[in-house]
């Protein structure tokens, strides 16, 4: 995907957030739900038109800021070298954030869904575009695992990323069966993506060892 096109793709997707939004209004309640526990019990809410403008303006943030890291990055040509499964995350994140949105609107406005459940396909999918994004991501202090032995050594990084990028991809495909199976659903999204979470920390700190001595 070009830059070009992602970065379009991008800025519809949070349009489409916008729009969404407005068309909603005038059926959320003047107090939405935001935020919803492991029970899937509402435990969060705000003022209509915060909640409504919350998860556009978001994505209009996280979209400025990831277009602005390979220009910061001091190893910003690195960075060049996976710009494509870069633009595409960032495409594959935002359209995460506008489908968690349109749950949202979908809850206010009466439908009755597990939220978890219906959360889970969509982080798996992310987790799994985490592990291509890793697959291809280079030394660089923003994208990756950025570890203090990753970041010092070259080998270390490419051993870690080799290592943790298939992890990923299974955690994500974990993560989805929450959809399946409901009781369990918070603990399949969220466990596994912890677990690959410190045993990359874990074995980048090994790797380290290993290449160092």
């Amino acid at each position: 995907m070009s830059l070009r096109k992602s970065y379009l793709v991008g800025v519809a997707i949070v349009a489409a957030s916008a729009l969404a939004s407005l068309v909603a209004a005038p059926e959320m309640p003047a107090e939405m739900a935001t935020h919803w526990n492991a029970a899937g019990e509402v435990d969060g809410a705000m003022d209509k038109e915060i909640a409504l403008a919350l998860f556009p303006a978001l994505s209009a943030v996280v979209l400025a800021l990831l277009a602005a890291v390979p220009r910061f990055d001091p190893l910003g040509e690195n960075v060049a070298a996976f710009r494509e499964q870069y633009d595409s995350f960032v495409v594959v994140l935002l359209a995460f954030l506008a489908y968690v949105h349109l749950l949202v609107l979908a809850a206010n406005a009466g439908y009755e869904f597990e939220m978890i459940q219906a959360l889970a396909p969509a982080i798996g999918g992310l987790f799994f575009y985490v592990g291509v994004l890793l697959e291809h991501a280079e030394q660089s202090w923003f994208v990756g695992i950025r570890t203090p032995w990753t970041l010092s050594n070259e080998e270390v990084w490419n051993r870690t990323h080799e290592r943790a990028a298939p992890l990923f991809k299974v955690a994500g495909g974990i993560a989805v069966l929450g959809a399946l199976v409901p009781t369990y659903a918070e603990l399949l999204v969220v466990a596994p993506i912890l677990a690959v979470s410190l045993y990359a920390t874990a074995y980048s700190y090994v790797a380290y060892r290993r290449v160092a001595t």
